[in-house]
């Protein structure tokens, strides 16, 4: 149901113009979207939907200033009624998770766009989710994992970038024993083989951001 002669009002934002570009020149194809609006960043993306009100807003999660998903939940906190589509390169589980808790309607990946975004688009402007295939595999995937803790995290972060144990403990003003025991609830939790697998997996799942 479109509610107005405009059709689907889109606002996109991301920090690449290519992938503006490409958007918008995917939706110029329809007959009953357009966009009205983009943005470079989180801010800008707030400011932009106060002004234009969109019936849909295309949301990258890495971009400077505001991320993505900090931008979600200020357009929530605003307009619980906004409608946001997370579109990124990155399928971790945990990173699509918290974006969805944020409140976006549905998540997908970029090399996906030319197959799923105008069915995504339609189909959350009619009030469904949509979650690209790869992205609810990995859910489904993980879904009965045992989360790490928000210490385990900060560890977890500092073993991507390369500390040992020592400066991990240094840095957190803990003991070296207490690493050691994170570090190896860590590997369990996510079944890795090593400390640099673990960091991978980290990365992969958007567990961690570097």
């Amino acid at each position: 149901m479109i509610h107005n002669a405009e059709g689907i009002r889109i606002l996109t934002v991301d920090d690449h113009s290519l992938i503006r570009q490409g958007v918008a020149g995917l939706v110029a194809t329809q007959p009953d979207m357009q966009v009205v609006a983009e943005a470079a960043d989180g801010r800008e993306a707030l400011r932009q939907y106060r002004i234009h009100r969109p019936d849909i807003t295309l949301m990258d999660l890495q971009m400077p200033k505001m991320s993505g998903l900090d931008a979600i939940i200020a357009i929530r906190g605003e307009y619980s009624e906004a409608r946001i589509i997370v579109l990124t390169t990155y399928s971790g589980d945990v990173q699509a998770l918290r974006a969805l808790k944020a409140g976006a309607r549905a998540y997908l990946l970029k090399d996906a766009v030319d197959k799923e975004l105008l069915e995504a688009i339609r189909a959350v402007h009619a009030g469904q989710k949509s979650t690209s295939a790869e992205v609810t595999f990995q859910l489904a995937e993980h879904a009965t994992d045992d989360a790490l803790s928000p210490a385990e995290v900060r560890v977890l972060r500092l073993i991507a970038e390369g500390k040992a144990n020592k400066e991990i403990a240094a840095s957190l003003s803990t003991s070296d024993a207490t690493v050691k025991g994170q570090v190896q609830s860590i590997l369990s939790k996510l079944s890795a083989r090593d400390r640099t697998h673990a960091a991978m997996i980290g990365l992969k799942r958007g567990i961690i951001q570097l």
